[in-house]
């Protein structure tokens, strides 16, 4: 190992790297160092006791100005990574002894050649694709991030702050930027909403900023409330091409849901975008909630899913968009989907969760008041737990909240009976809630 890091220039005093002829064997050495680190806990070990992570990142210092060395950069930036994915010290020595952070944040900026127009605003007009080879170095520079940012979800200074902040704008741009190719693109997308998911909540409004096209002929923002949403954007259709894939959606899915669903908790512009797109107001009322091709629709099929994250994240996501509120949810998704979610909570009876958020009110539409059911809650006891719902008898079609969709009147099975069949299933029905009530 030590004479691969003698042939990688990592022991070197050198404040720069000059010899260009020098350039191929540091980038096969580093991949020699790569595939020992990755297969040997001894090297593994070793690494922590030649201070490895520290020489390199010396060595992404020493190429942070220089020209041709963007391969010698990738593969630095890898073994970075895998070192601070395999070793848990090494990965506690990078971020606080080695400054790892704001040092992998420079290398991931310099990845875009980023222009900045204002504070945590980078300049979006000509963003040309990465190449191949810039992207492969965004990649490792954002995966290196993830392993350095673990269990950073409170910000204790403003210097944290400010580095959050700084990677979240950075992360914002990557979102806008495509790659070589369809494949890549994704690729890089995905890591950067996986680094995401470890920012601070507090930080994610730098992902939404003022529109700068204000009263402009042509307006390419997508904006809401005068905020530009084009990132949001993007992180919508990748999660709904993640849905569309079917299949890998504890590893593929669960990273953006978790992050929409902190972005809408935290800040009402991004919720408000987000519920619009995903809730819009209910007008066909005559398909069951999970039945179609909407993200609503795919969304509430994700609430029966048989992996038990899957489901309850998805239904979280979809809770947070109505503001915690169990008639809301009901409203878009019917009970049947939404039981295992208020179960889990204690809800079942109605109510709202712990959570505070604004009281703007959630409007109906005339579509759907017309079928909304009319109903009052009897309580059968003085204890709060059995309820009962006593449906007016319904002239028309209304909505079933059970299934959440329109369906025509059932005839009343009541009409056929005799006196005495009544009062023996009114006593049958005492009975189970006495039962319930025990």
């Amino acid at each position: 190992m030590q004479i691969l890091m003698k042939l990688a220039k990592l022991d070197s005093l050198e404040d720069s790297l000059e010899d260009v002829t020098d350039f191929p064997v540091i980038v096969e050495a580093l991949k020699c160092l790569c595939n020992i680190v990755f297969n040997s806990p001894v090297a593994q070990k070793l690494s922590l006791e030649l201070n490895l992570a520290a020489m390199l990142c010396n060595l992404l210092k020493k190429c942070k100005d220089q020209q041709f060395v963007e391969d010698i950069k990738c593969f630095d930036l890898r073994l970075l990574f895998l070192l601070s994915l395999l070793h848990t010290d090494i990965r506690s020595q990078l971020r606080y002894d080695l400054q790892g952070l704001p040092l992998l944040t420079q290398a991931l900026e310099s990845a875009f050649s980023i222009r900045w127009t204002d504070k945590y605003i980078t300049a979006e007009d000509e963003m040309s694709p990465l190449s191949l080879q810039e992207a492969d170095c965004a990649i490792e520079a954002l995966k290196a991030l993830f392993n350095v940012t673990l269990d950073s979800w409170n910000v204790h200074s403003e210097n944290d702050s400010h580095e959050f902040r700084y990677m979240a704008a950075i992360l914002r741009h990557c979102l806008l930027t495509l790659g070589p190719t369809e494949d890549k693109t994704e690729e890089l997308h995905s890591n950067a909403i996986n680094l995401l998911s470890n920012v601070p909540a507090s930080c994610l409004d730098v992902l939404i900023s003022p529109s700068t096209q204000e009263g402009t002929e042509e307006e390419t923002d997508i904006k809401y409330n005068g905020m530009n949403m084009d990132a949001i954007q993007v992180i919508l259709k990748f999660m709904e091409k993640r849905i569309d894939k079917g299949s890998s959606y504890r590893e593929g899915l669960t990273p953006v849901l978790s992050l929409l669903t902190r972005c809408c908790r935290s800040h009402r512009n991004i919720r408000k975008f987000i519920k619009a797109q995903v809730l819009p107001p209910l007008r066909d009322v005559s398909n069951r909630p999970e039945v179609g091709t909407t993200l609503r629709n795919k969304l509430v099929r994700l609430m029966t899913h048989v992996d038990l994250g899957v489901k309850q994240i998805a239904a979280e996501f979809l809770f947070v968009l109505c503001k915690e509120r169990v008639d809301s949810l009901l409203k878009y998704t019917g009970y049947g989907n939404a039981a295992g979610l208020l179960a889990a909570r204690g809800l079942l009876a109605g109510g709202r969760g712990e959570n505070w958020y604004s009281d703007d009110e959630d409007t109906d539409t005339e579509e759907y008041k017309s079928a909304k059911p009319k109903y009052t809650i009897v309580h059968l006891h003085s204890t709060p737990i059995v309820k009962a719902y006593e449906f007016y008898p319904p002239t028309s079609s209304s909505i079933n909240l059970i299934t959440g969709h329109l369906e025509e009147p059932m005839p009343n099975p009541m009409d056929e009976m005799t006196e005495e069949q009544k009062e023996y299933e009114a006593m049958k029905l005492v009975n189970m809630f006495d039962k319930l009530s025990r």
